[in-house]
């Protein structure tokens, strides 16, 4: 199916035909290039490949079909013009700034993301010359105010990870726009079947394909989506660099794309049901929810998000204890820090997916000791608040 064609389809059916191409085979479901490197049938098509002359495949860590139907699916889905996989989710990150940032440069980026990806902003970067200064994900004013004469790229997650916040992508891409700025969205809680960055103004979608994309907890992988432009780029530090997809991975991913809509909505319907049940507990101090009415960013979650997503936060009473006890109690829930998968899965975010920060970080992200987050799966909503009785009663 030409790519031509794309504009022309609804999203289901991207999901399912998008990026298909068959072999002489004609194997109907995707095929899997299981191979290191590919073959030529002359050393000048062998040149002419790897001098760029001659379309066509060459070594699977930067040529690969599997991945590439992965990457023109995801693409399509996304409304972008390419996409480039990667490893894992952070990779996806790392490429982007390697891409795009030199010693000197500065970048914002919100304090409410991922603890890992923090580590990698204000440890690792700033190791090679690379400033970054953390602010409020809500605060337009403090975004402007971070902007240095210096400053090439903004960052953020939208959902925010694991307090919930939601940003205005459509002021900041016009805030960054104004001043020369990429805007690089991370769309992993929304993915594109609840959320479209690239049409609110981002320049960039980060993917960590290993989470709802996959949807089964099967896989790493990541991917990053925008302009030929941009990706271009992006590539070329993948195919020097050697961050990439596995083959195999790409395949799981594919399969995981055919099912996305109705795995999100799904689980936006599961959390909102236990958010809502949550919210009247009495040992629950707060909830966090963009599908809640008291959630402060809910009209604006309304507008950009088709659904409200999968993942939830709230803070209990006792702080670690209380927190700890409740997760302990629980028995159904998996308590692993993955999300993204059809099993709910449950994490203690201080003491895990953001236990690197420093106290003060931590404080700064709202990440407190009474914080568990729970990505809400597909098992039987009465099931899940049963088990989060049991947490209770362990309190």
């Amino acid at each position: 199916m030409s790519p031509e064609l794309f504009a022309e389809l609804e999203f289901d059916t991207l999901a399912v035909r998008a990026g298909v191409a068959r072999t002489n085979e004609g194997e109907h479901s995707e095929a899997m290039f299981l191979t290191s490197s590919f073959a030529f049938d002359s050393a000048a098509q062998a040149a002419a490949r790897f001098g760029g002359t001659e379309a066509g495949n060459i070594y699977s860590r930067f040529t690969n079909p599997t991945v590439r139907m992965f990457e023109q699916r995801l693409a399509a889905l996304e409304g972008g013009e390419r996409a480039v996989a990667t490893s894992s989710g952070m990779a996806a990150i790392l490429a982007t700034m390697l891409a795009f940032l030199s010693t000197g440069d500065h970048v914002v980026c919100s304090r409410a993301v991922f603890g890992t990806t923090n580590v990698l902003f204000e440890k690792y970067f700033k190791k090679f010359g690379v400033e970054t200064t953390f602010v409020n994900l809500t605060d337009i004013a403090e975004w402007q105010a971070a902007i240095k004469t210096n400053t090439k790229l903004f960052f953020l997650e939208t959902p925010s990870n694991p307090i919930c916040e939601v940003a205005d992508i459509p002021a900041l891409a016009a805030l960054a726009h104004q001043h020369g700025i990429l805007l690089a969205v991370d769309n992993c809680f929304c993915t594109p079947a609840l959320q479209k960055p690239l049409a609110l103004g981002a320049d960039l979608i980060i993917h960590s394909a290993t989470k709802y994309l996959d949807g089964q907890g099967r896989a790493l992988g990541g991917a990053v989506v925008g302009s030929h432009k941009l990706l271009e780029e992006i590539y070329g530090v993948v195919r020097t660099c050697g961050p990439s997809m596995s083959p195999f991975n790409a395949w799981v991913f594919l399969k995981g794309l055919e099912t996305l809509r109705l795995r999100m909505e799904a689980h936006s319907a599961n959390a909102l049901a236990l958010a809502t049940w949550l919210a009247q507990q009495p040992k629950v101090k707060q909830v966090n929810y963009a599908g809640l009415p008291t959630h402060p960013q809910h009209q604006l979650a309304a507008q950009q998000q088709r659904a409200f997503g999968g993942v939830l936060s709230f803070v209990v009473e006792g702080e670690r204890e209380g927190a700890w006890r409740f997760i302990d109690g629980t028995k159904i829930m998996s308590i692993t820090a993955n999300l993204g998968d059809a099993k709910t899965t449950i994490t203690h975010p201080a003491s895990t997916t953001h236990g690197r920060l420093s106290a003060e970080a931590k404080a700064a992200a709202y990440i407190s000791e009474g914080l568990i987050r729970i990505a809400v799966g597909l098992e039987d909503i009465d099931d899940l608040k049963a088990d989060c009785e049991r947490g209770f009663a362990n309190m």
